[in-house]
């Protein structure tokens, strides 16, 4: 049986419970996502007594979760407990009763450890060096800054979107003058913390609020790709969408695409947040990560035994899952950047195109995935390795720069390219649309090289002659099925350069 991973988030929002199973890779893949709306901030009294009524529907909600724990024989799972049951005068009873009448043993973080559990999240799951982070929780907000990877700061705020509405809207939608008071407490609120002014980072958010905004925005955009993690917005967007949210009635925000029905009246309270955030950080982007707390706990657990709780890139540990999950072999994808290596040095001596060290960058990067879509179907794999690389989410690579990945590693031809840009023909230059088509054709070449898989392509030397480009490839066995491949795919070479290229392979 495969493993399997199970954690209660007690939030003063909603209540959680998810289920991951460990793939071949390593990798934790989420199997059950289980939400109930709680909203336990609603119990807690002025005086932070959780109410009777309280503590049976948290103790009603786990016994509910039991059951599908029970159901997948989850011998440990972790139940944690944030802001509503940390300000509660009444907690080690609360903790008492969870413990007596359930399986779960609940911890309770502080406010310090939520903050902590965010940042680990999000510098082991996305390529961003120095960032304030924020997640905001139905009673609580956690901001933290760190540099070079490493937490310099943090602070947990006592309010959150469940206790900003509780405390500054009287309906459903705060009006304009509820909302500029709002706005004049968050700004003083977050202005208290030195740490935080004019830091002209990204500031990268967490949780369901941050989620819904996202999705709010890629619909207004009608946004071409698929996921939220790492997704981007400028201050403008914030603005955007704050604008169109602030335009609905409490209806028609129910009934808004992107928008969960029950954050539909704590959704401008969030937003008032981000905003005041990013004007006091002079944040230089918005950005989403879809891992929070749940993930940064997991990531403390799974990292910790080896001497660390950062992976050292995590992009190459996205690549390492790829590879798992693909079966793509190492050794061949090393022996294809050896190929790459050698034919950009040749390339560069004859000056035959402008290789940047970007480009080698990249190059490396197609090779370690290029036609992974085999996987599916060796007919159709350049189609299926676009749509993967495209649509699944990549830890460390940015939208944009997952786009490219995609474009390279599933070059087949000039039409084909064409057709899978079309959606993303104004993120990228023509200049970068021309270097884009030539990565992919020299490493579709280089792969040509190792058809067999057998490595047998020691030696690579490129002359000018007369006519042609004399391309000489050493081997060390019998070469007809690379001298097949590789004549086939040279055409491709043979535009880019306006020449014929002619190939002599020797054993």
């Amino acid at each position: 049986m495969k493993e399997k991973y199970g954690i209660i988030d007690i939030g003063s929002n909603t209540i959680r419970l998810v289920i991951y199973e460990r793939q071949k890779s390593g990798r934790l893949r989420e199997i059950e996502n289980v939400k109930a709306v709680a909203r336990l901030r609603n119990y807690l009294t002025d005086a932070h007594i959780l109410t009777e009524e309280g503590i049976f529907l948290l103790l009603d909600t786990l016994r509910s979760f039991q059951e599908i724990t029970r159901h997948h024989q989850l011998e440990r799972v972790r139940c944690v407990a944030t802001a509503t049951i940390r300000q509660a005068k009444n907690k080690q009873e609360i903790i008492e009763l969870v413990e007596k009448n359930t399986d779960f043993h609940m911890r309770v973080l502080t406010g310090v450890e939520e903050a902590y559990y965010g940042f680990l999240a999000v510098v082991n799951s996305t390529p961003i060096t120095e960032a304030i982070t924020v997640d905001i929780g139905g009673g609580s907000t956690e901001v933290t800054y760190y540099k070079d990877r490493e937490l310099l700061e943090s602070y947990s705020f006592p309010f959150g979107a469940l206790s900003l509405r509780q405390t500054f809207v009287s309906g459903n939608v705060p009006t304009e003058e509820e909302l500029k008071r709002l706005s004049i407490y968050l700004t003083e609120q977050i202005q208290s913390l030195p740490w935080l002014s004019e830091k002209k980072v990204p500031l990268v958010s967490m949780g369901g609020s941050a989620r819904n905004i996202v999705q709010i925005h890629q619909l207004m955009k009608q946004y071409p790709l698929a996921g939220v993690h790492q997704y981007e917005m400028k201050r403008k967007h914030l603005f955007d969408v704050r604008k169109l949210l602030m335009s609905l009635s409490f209806e028609e925000l129910q009934k808004l695409e992107g928008l969960s029905k029950d954050r539909a009246d704590l959704i401008i309270p969030a937003l008032e947040v981000f905003c005041a955030l990013y004007d006091t950080v002079d944040a230089s982007s918005f950005v989403l990560s879809r891992k929070g707390l749940r993930d940064g706990i997991f990531y403390e657990e799974l990292i910790q035994p080896f001497g660390t709780q950062l992976f050292p890139n995590v992009l190459q540990e996205s690549f390492y899952e790829l590879a798992q999950d693909y079966d793509i072999r190492l050794d061949d994808v090393q022996h294809v950047n050896q190929l790459l290596a050698q034919l950009v040095a040749q390339i560069r001596k004859l000056k035959l195109y402008p290789i940047t060290e970007e480009d080698v960058h990249d190059m490396k990067q197609a090779a370690h995935v290029f036609y992974l879509g085999q996987y599916i179907d060796e007919e159709a794999s350049s189609q299926h390795t676009f749509y993967l690389l495209a649509n699944r989410t990549i830890d460390g690579l940015m939208h944009k720069d997952r786009v490219k990945l995609a474009l390279i590693a599933s070059y087949k031809n000039k039409p084909l390219f064409k057709q899978y840009i079309a959606p993303f023909s104004d993120w990228f230059s023509k200049e970068e649309q021309r270097r884009m088509r030539f990565i992919g054709a020299l490493v579709k070449f280089a792969h040509s090289l190792n058809d067999t898989k057998r490595k047998i392509v020691q030696h690579i030397t490129l002359t000018k002659q007369p006519g042609a480009i004399v391309m000489d490839i050493i081997c060390t066995g019998d070469f007809r099925a690379e001298e097949y491949q590789a004549e086939k795919n040279k055409k491709q070479l043979e535009k880019i350069w306006k020449q014929p290229i002619e190939l002599r392979f020797r054993q």
